[in-house]
């Protein structure tokens, strides 16, 4: 579920900010219907991701590909990124280096 929140605030917080941006832009005027019609439409953007990200979510959980292909491809990918796993490199040991010496050859 962390992967879920994180994918949600990764879509969700630029939608937010470039909201704040345009009023931000907008600053000393009066909110009109525009604005609020701009509000609305972040907020539906971000609702509609979050309900098929969970969707999608689930559907991984239950190991039920239909339910995660029809809900990736409405997010417009048919399944979410992976993404490769590589080992942790050992920490470098400054004493197997005598003074002076460089590594770059």
């Amino acid at each position: 579920m962390p992967g879920l929140f994180i994918s949600a605030m990764r879509t969700g917080v630029p939608l937010i900010a470039g909201w704040l941006l345009s009023l931000a832009a907008l600053a000393g005027l009066d909110v009109d219907s525009t604005t609020v019609a701009g509000l609305v439409t972040v907020a539906l953007a971000f609702v509609y991701y979050l309900l098929f990200r969970v969707l999608e979510w689930v559907g991984e959980r239950a190991k039920g590909t239909f339910l995660q292909n029809i809900t990736g491809l409405l997010l417009g990918w048919a399944r979410p990124p992976s993404y490769p796993k590589f080992e942790a490199l050992e920490p470098v040991d400054p004493n197997r280096y005598p003074p002076g010496s460089t590594t770059l050859g």
